[in-house]
């Protein structure tokens, strides 16, 4: 028997303050929440080597996980190098989360259920909103999903593009990188490069998707490693035949996150339940 056909998302575009300007955002919301407990937030950020990409960029992600997760989705259009370069995007990041939960009541979204994703150039600022936000002392993240993240501005574990039919090269990532990070020693900022981070304990559960075809497999998989090494639990799936700009909207990918969202979700949920009980 096939599982009923989940209905399509409320969408709605507008902008929120932000520290250096107006920052877009596109949420998206599961028709019906408003009666039923509020849900968990997905924060999503786009592709676009940090210089590039959008909103639209990250449509088809954002409406598999509204849907079939169940959750609130807010996709952000960060600030884009080179006019906004290093440290914009990250913060923008940041001002993003801290906005949804002081607009948690209006969302209908659970505060202990907040997630962050995003791929390529998003996957590093997902990656990154997660030491912010402790560092910050802000509310803990539930979770993170990094899709073919781009982790490591010194490039020092990319793969040979012709060898591995990559859709991206070293020339693409270092321009990238030139615009985002114009001075030398941002390179090795955390926020920049989580790759670099000495401290990865304490950040939340991470799903961290690769594709074969990709250039930057290695170094995800490598903080993969870091992380848990760090004592983060950590799930790692590489897609065999998937090329980087594939990767984002593949559709066995969707549903892997889909369902370790579901996973992480509910376990928090009961969790929270339980100590609730506890102190009854």
């Amino acid at each position: 028997m096939s599982a009923p056909r989940q209905s399509q998302p409320i969408i709605s575009n507008f902008t929120i303050p932000g520290p250096i300007g107006l920052i877009p955002v596109r949420l998206y919301r599961p028709t019906g929440i408003s009666a039923a407990p509020a849900v968990p937030l997905v924060l999503y950020f786009h592709g676009g080597g940090f210089v590039s990409g959008g909103l639209d960029d990250a449509d088809t992600q954002a409406r598999y996980i509204c849907r079939h997760s169940h959750v609130v989705v807010l996709s952000v259009g960060y600030a884009l190098a080179p006019a906004k370069p290093f440290p914009a995007a990250p913060e923008d990041a940041y001002t993003a989360a801290v906005w949804a939960v002081k607009h948690a009541a209006e969302l209908h979204i659970d505060t202990r259920r907040i997630a962050v994703a995003g791929d390529d150039a998003g996957g590093n600022l997902a990656a990154s909103l997660t030491m912010i936000a402790r560092d910050r002392c802000a509310a803990p993240l539930a979770a993170q999903v990094l899709i073919s993240p781009m982790l490591d501005p010194s490039m020092t574990l990319l793969g040979d593009a012709s060898q591995l039919k990559s859709d991206t090269n070293a020339a693409s990532c270092a321009d990238c990188y030139r615009q985002y990070l114009p001075q030398t020693m941002q390179r090795l900022h955390p926020y920049a490069a989580p790759l670099e981070a000495s401290r990865l304990a304490g950040l939340p559960p991470a799903f961290i998707a690769t594709a074969e075809c990709d250039v930057l497999h290695l170094e995800a998989e490598k903080y993969a490693n870091a992380l848990i090494r760090a004592g983060v639990h950590t799930q790692v799936a590489r897609f065999a035949g998937i090329t980087h700009g594939a990767l984002r909207s593949h559709l066995p990918l969707l549903k892997e996150i889909a369902d370790f969202l579901r996973r992480r979700f509910s376990a928090l949920a009961s969790t929270t339940t339980k100590l609730h009980l506890q102190t009854l």
